[in-house]
């Protein structure tokens, strides 16, 4: 009774080594390539970035479109997990918000209309788990012929400051759709929360949130305060300079005019050289004699100072004047290419035409 308890128990444990030596075996087999590689793409458009995970399956000579990938039913526009597309800012996809954050990227493909859903759900085993309840969007777009695609793939092309057309693109099908940014509501929104971190204790965190405004015209009245708080922390001309022109841009002529003498002797020669040429260009020449005369008192015969007074006195009809300061600028040029420029002036001047 006792051998036959013992041959039992040794069959028991044979049993059990051999399970665990199976087990074993599966856990530690070889890495092979996936038949439906993994991929990412990803693309900035102004400070939102864009990315897409995906599994790229082949064609592999099968009929895809309304055989493989059925017509009128929901697909996970790709192989294996979900096909995650993600934005880190709000956007509109044809024209449609989406809140920002990751999405789902599902599919109902059609002959001549695909539907495109975004679902709160990203994080399921393809479209075997899809429920329309966790829909967010749905747009409809046109699918389009295009070269064949073995693996599949999403480009992201026409990119401008505001917007690209993300595809998807498999076998000679391609399914374009617009994404597009509200750049500048994206850029405030940014420049907000950082006022709120380290750049809110310098004087250039602000300046730069009020210059961008300004260069852009808009959101002035909030740019008036930045500019504010900039000074505050440290006044120079950079600071000084913007809020003048906002002062301007508000109808505030002689304000304007007070606060850019008063940042007039802080500038550096070619911050001085800057707003001078911007006189010139405003046709306001007599104005920008005067500056670029100051400037030449405070930083006598340096390049910028002489090629300064050379384009002030030929915007003022100067031309014999404006030929000696070229002249006298050109030996002092610091690269050929300023050098070029001013070569070509002179030949200008010598015309009695203006360089400007």
């Amino acid at each position: 009774m006792l051998s036959k308890t013992y041959h039992f128990l040794r069959i028991c444990l044979f049993v059990a080594l051999v399970v665990a030596s199976v087990e074993r075996s599966t856990a530690q087999q070889v890495t092979l390539p996936d038949p439906s590689p993994r991929a990412t793409l990803s693309q900035k458009i102004g400070l939102t970035t864009i990315s897409i995970a995906y599994n790229r399956p082949m064609v592999r000579n099968r009929k895809i479109w309304g055989d493989l990938i059925p017509y009128n039913r929901v697909w996970r526009a790709g192989a294996n997990e979900n096909t995650v597309i993600s934005f880190s800012t709000d956007v509109k996809i044809e024209g449609k918000v989406l809140k920002a954050g990751s999405y789902g990227f599902h599919t109902i493909p059609n002959e001549n209309e695909w539907t495109l859903i975004f679902s709160s759900n990203y994080t399921s085993w393809g479209s075997e788990f899809y429920k329309p309840e966790e829909d967010v969007l749905r747009v409809s777009v046109k699918p389009q012929t295009a070269d064949h695609q073995e693996a599949l793939q999403y480009d992201m092309n026409d990119v401008t400051s505001n917007s690209t057309l993300i595809s998807l693109r498999w076998e000679k099908l391609r399914v374009p759709f617009k994404v597009e940014i509200d750049l500048n509501e994206t850029i405030l929104a940014s420049i907000r929360r950082e006022l709120r971190s380290i750049q809110g204790f310098s004087w250039d965190g602000y300046y730069s949130a009020a210059a961008y405004c300004l260069l852009n015209n808009i959101n002035l009245a909030e740019a008036m305060t930045w500019i504010d708080q900039s000074i505050q922390i440290e006044e120079n001309f950079s600071n000084l300079s913007v809020k003048s022109q906002l002062l301007a841009k508000a109808g505030k002529t002689a304000e304007a005019d007070a606060m850019m003498k008063k940042a007039l002797p802080l500038g550096k020669v070619l911050e001085v050289h800057g707003y001078a040429r911007q006189l010139i260009t405003q046709k306001r020449p007599k104005e920008a004699l005067e500056i670029f005369q100051m400037n030449a008192k405070k930083y006598p015969n340096q390049w910028p100072v002489n090629w300064g007074l050379a384009r002030a006195y030929s915007a003022n009809g100067n031309f014999k004047e404006a030929l000696k300061y070229a002249k006298i600028a050109l030996p002092q040029a610091p690269d050929e290419l300023n050098k070029s420029n001013i070569e070509r002036a002179i030949k200008t001047l010598e015309a009695s035409k203006d360089i400007n």
